[in-house]
């Protein structure tokens, strides 16, 4: 600013001298004397002028400068210093870096076992956000002595990097950069129901070897969808002895706990400075500011809370979110992210059972002070706190959990089938998958049914992962509804093979959530995250959605623009939905809604399929084929775009292969043709994806 000011200020006097330099051509030629004597006095008159001018100008600007600099400039140097990955692992001593790309904290998991492994082999690990470093200090890597990057890269969605992997995944698509002194290896998590298993970890390994790298062992696949934890143990158990071999370096000993985090217990602390569940800046629930981002959630008032089936054991809920003076903007199609609480009476009996005072106030400290993660959570805060806002204690807990517990069983038979299911034998293996995996045994469970396990709630609180944020299809359009975002979901509940009632943390607490209440119960933690799934640019281009359940969530948004963009006078071309439920009378969702609009013209068609309504059950891709030659006219010529939303598993799949069979009828093609006119079809973004499993 400084500058700025400096450049405004200089044209002052030369302005001045340039119109003083007129005023002798404007006077009349009569006497020479006389313009002599004008020019002498015009003269001083201006210099005069001119130095005063100056003079004031040089003393306050000097002013300016003096009094701000100093404090300013000290702010602003700090992140520059820890962007080099390179540079902390020379200060730190590290020569293994483990980068993560996670979404929902899995990656981010493997990566820190990853770098705990290292010392094993008298090597030092270091798991990184690439979020945080400058990438191309890849090719620098060479600089360190028995260097090694390790990528644990999760695929989201349809094929795409991570949010915190997006800057790396757009660095290596346009990087030609030299590698040749940078060896590496990629562990992969995907999900085998999903059209682009893995792709994340597939790119990242093909690239890196294109742009000269040297892998040192071969890309794991992980399957989200059979078992993640086996998948990763089995990579992880050869992927060590082929560093040892590349390094010539020896197992200097078993696995061993090490704790990453110190306990400080705060007895006189000032409660203000104790967070109460924040995901990121201390009170910034209590002082919102924008923008809003998973680390800084807006807090959403529910205005609405309705079951929407009449009957069934299941509760099928709408609810609508305030969103209001939060300047958040969506669109059709964009997903809404909640940060759950877990249920107060299991974060109860888990303070009952490790006999704790769930109010205490602490701090798990990192010991490694250079580490960027100094906290595994909002810290300082209460074990209440942690165990309800940042910590996941429904999900069985992994294998890694379960070794360090191991230590704090007293019964030599629990510690050794503790340590058992945490090893790599293949009885092991079985063990975890069938008592904890396949029983659905979470960590209050695990408690529960081993009596002499008693770990300190500190070391506990350590080693669970991160609860993370659910993700909801946006079941409104911003066109109609521009401050509030609607939620369709269905609560999950299920009993275990132990017998033990299980709920999903996010539904059962979105469920009770009271509309216009004051207080917290009414308030749910949220942010918007943008999708490539969107209506066509044009709204004369006709639609194809298909969503059965809670699948029809973002069709209802688009609908509601379709009808919005109708009322603007547009053409809009032919709306038609494809829809299932179980039964009419039973879980019928949105009837009333879709009936509107289909009376009023802007859903051209509306087709449903009651699955158990009739003796053989009947699915949306059984009415597909019915409507085929229809579809395929839409499709061919009316050069339409389609949308899939709900359970990839098998919904997914059983319609995307309907289309196959369609497009080979009516294109007269062969079933490979028919497969490569699909994927065309997804590749111009007209056959769009919105699926979980």
């Amino acid at each position: 600013m400084l500058g700025q000011d400096n450049c405004h200020s200089l044209p002052v006097p030369l302005t001045v001298m340039g119109e003083a330099r007129m005023d002798p051509n404007l006077s009349p030629p009569d006497s020479t004397a006389q313009q002599d004597s004008l020019f002498s006095m015009t003269d001083v008159f201006l210099i005069s002028l001119i130095t005063g001018l100056f003079t004031y100008w040089f003393f306050f600007r000097k002013k300016k400068e003096e009094l701000p600099d100093l404090p300013k400039m000290q702010t602003v140097v700090a992140p520059v210093r820890d962007s080099s990955f390179i540079e902390k692992m020379k200060k730190t001593g590290r020569n293994i870096v483990v980068f993560y790309g996670s979404q929902t904290g899995t990656a981010e998991e493997f990566a820190n076992r990853l770098s705990k492994d290292a010392h094993r082999y008298g090597l030092r690990g270091m798991a990184a956000d690439p979020e945080e470093y400058d990438l191309s200090d890849l090719s620098r890597l060479s600089e360190i002595d028995k260097s090694l990057a390790v990528f644990c890269m999760a695929t989201y969605g349809e094929g795409d990097p991570t949010d915190n992997a997006q800057d790396f995944y757009d660095w290596l698509q346009e990087a030609d950069t030299d590698l040749s002194g940078l060896r590496f290896a990629v562990f992969g998590l995907g999900n085998k129901t999903y059209e682009h298993f893995n792709a994340m970890g597939k790119y990242v390994d093909k690239r890196l070897e294109e742009l000269g790298a040297q892998r040192i062992f071969e890309l794991g696949l992980g399957d989200d969808d059979g078992n993640l934890e086996e998948d990763f143990i089995t990579w992880r158990e050869q992927f060590w002895p082929a560093v040892c071999e590349h390094f010539g370096v020896e197992a200097t000993g078993e696995e061993s706990s090490i704790r990453q985090y110190e306990l400080v217990v705060h007895t006189d602390v000032n409660m203000n400075k104790v967070y109460t569940g924040e995901m990121g800046r201390l009170k910034s629930y209590e002082n919102q500011k924008p923008p809003f981002d998973a680390k800084n959630p807006f807090l959403a008032k529910v205005t609405e809370n309705r079951k929407l089936n009449e009957g069934g054991e299941r509760h099928l809920m709408h609810l609508e979110l305030d969103i209001s003076n939060s300047k958040i903007r969506y669109e059709s199609g964009d997903h809404v992210a909640v940060y759950p609480a877990n249920d107060s009476s299991l974060v109860n009996q888990i303070g009952e059972i490790l006999g704790t005072d769930l109010d205490t106030v602490m701090s798990l400290n990192n010991l490694d002070e250079e580490s960027n993660k100094k906290h595994p959570f909002p810290c300082p805060t209460s074990y209440r706190t942690a165990l309800t806002y940042y910590l996941d204690i429904t999900n069985p807990p992994r294998t890694n959990v379960l070794y360090e517990l191991a230590q704090y069983a007293t019964d030599t038979e629990e510690q050794e089938r503790l340590r058992k299911m945490a090893s790599s034998a293949a009885e092991g293996k079985a063990l975890y998958l069938s008592w904890v995996v396949e029983a659905r045994r979470n960590i209050l469970a695990i408690l529960q049914d081993m009596p002499s396990l008693r770990p300190p709630i500190d070391h506990l609180c350590e080693l669970l992962p991160r609860l993370q944020a659910r993700y909801y299809s946006i079941a409104s359009s911003s066109k109609v509804h521009p401050n509030s975002i609607h939620i369709c979901a269905v609560t999950v509940e299920y009993e275990t093979k132990t017998g033990r009632l299980n709920k999903g943390v996010a539904t059962n607490w979105l469920k009770n959530k009271v509309p216009d209440q004051n207080g917290s119960n009414s308030l749910v933690p949220m942010y918007v995250r943008k999708s490539q799934f969107r209506l066509p640019f044009k709204p004369s281009t006709p639609v194809i959605m298909i969503g059965p359940g809670t699948g029809v969530a973002p069709f209802i948004g688009f609908i509601q623009e379709r009808a919005w963009l109708k009322q603007q006078g547009k053409e809009v071309g032919e709306t038609v939905l494809y829809y299932g439920c179980r039964r009419e009378r039973e879980d019928y969702l949105y009837r009333e809604e879709l009936a509107r609009f289909q009376k009023e013209g802007v859903l051209t068609q509306l087709n449903v399929a009651f699955s158990r309504d009739q003796a053989e059950k009947v699915y949306v891709q059984h009415l597909l084929k019915k409507n085929k030659e229809n579809i395929w006219k839409l499709v061919n010529e009316g050069m339409a775009h389609i949308y899939v939303c709900g359970d990839a598993r098998n919904m997914a799949r059983d319609v995307q292969n309907t289309f196959y069979e369609i497009v080979s009828e009516f294109g007269n093609m062969s079933q490979a043709q028919a497969v490569d006119y699909v994927k065309k079809l997804m590749t111009k973004g007209r056959y769009s994806l919105d699926v979980w499993s």
